[in-house]
């Protein structure tokens, strides 16, 4: 594959090379020729003006083969890039074969005169359409390369399911008159006395089951039975962390409040 490609661009290489060698050569045979038809026909006395007059004609040519090319790199139709080049083209050889006979009579001219006046703009016109199409070629080839590529759909990204939120602790039913029995502290709960030093404070959910068993065991829960509970457990409550206690028991409390009566 990679000798095929060289090969091609080699090739077109070369062929760019001819193209713009016979788009100059036919070009600057045409110029001179009409220069020539010129210099017969009223500007023989200034050279210059009769070197200049071709340039009125095939600088459309000029003009508008540089349009086709920036509309051929942009791949897209500019009408009057080629109406430019048509204008100036066709003018270019019905001038250079006009130029042939002049105002004499055409019957003496040999047809190859009218052949060799009528080839160079010719080939110019035809170097420039082949020229044209290699760049129309060159242009699309990314584009054909791209479609042709098989499409590869992304690989969807493995996100990690979300950790469900944490759940609220919701207070436990009230226990039944005559069934209560105390439930086992936490773990994490010591039990024996810390050698020296401040006691250690308990998270919010030991708290809460700590208050919980001591409403269990006395039918109620006070401020100063959940500070007693959690001092004899050797550990520290602060009054604000006594509120929030207090506030999510509360309807156990109110519960156990209501089913102490009725049981005795």
């Amino acid at each position: 594959m990679t000798t095929k490609q060289a090969a091609e661009r080699y090739a077109l290489i070369a062929a760019g090379v001819v193209i713009v060698a016979l788009t100059a050569g036919g070009f600057w045979l045409s110029y001179a020729h009409l220069a020539e038809v010129a210099g017969q026909h009223g500007l023989k006395s200034s050279p210059v003006r009769q070197w200049a007059w071709p340039a009125t004609l095939d600088a459309f040519i000029v003009a508008g083969e540089l349009l086709m090319l920036r509309a051929g790199l942009r791949r897209v139709t500019d009408g009057w890039a080629i109406a430019l080049t048509a204008t100036g083209s066709v003018g270019s050889i019905a001038l250079n074969v006009a130029g042939v006979s002049g105002t004499g009579n055409a019957a003496t001219v040999p047809l190859l005169d009218y052949v060799v006046a009528a080839v160079p703009p010719t080939a110019a016109l035809l170097a420039f359409g082949v020229l044209m199409r290699q760049i129309h070629q060159l242009v699309d080839q990314p584009a054909n390369h791209l479609d042709a590529a098989p499409f590869q759909s992304p690989e969807p990204t493995v996100t990690e399911p979300a950790e469900p939120p944490a759940e609220p602790v919701r207070p436990a039913a009230p226990p039944a008159a005559g069934s209560v029995q105390p439930t086992e502290p936490p773990p994490e709960v010591s039990e024996s006395k810390p050698r020296g030093g401040r006691p250690p404070k308990a998270t919010l959910a030991e708290l809460v089951e700590i208050g919980r068993i001591s409403l269990a065991e006395h039918g109620t829960l006070s401020r100063s039975l959940l500070r007693k509970a959690v001092k004899d457990r050797h550990l520290t409550i602060g009054s604000q962390r006594q509120t929030e206690v207090m506030e999510m028991l509360r309807p156990e409390i109110e519960a156990a409040a209501e089913t102490g009566p009725s049981s005795g």
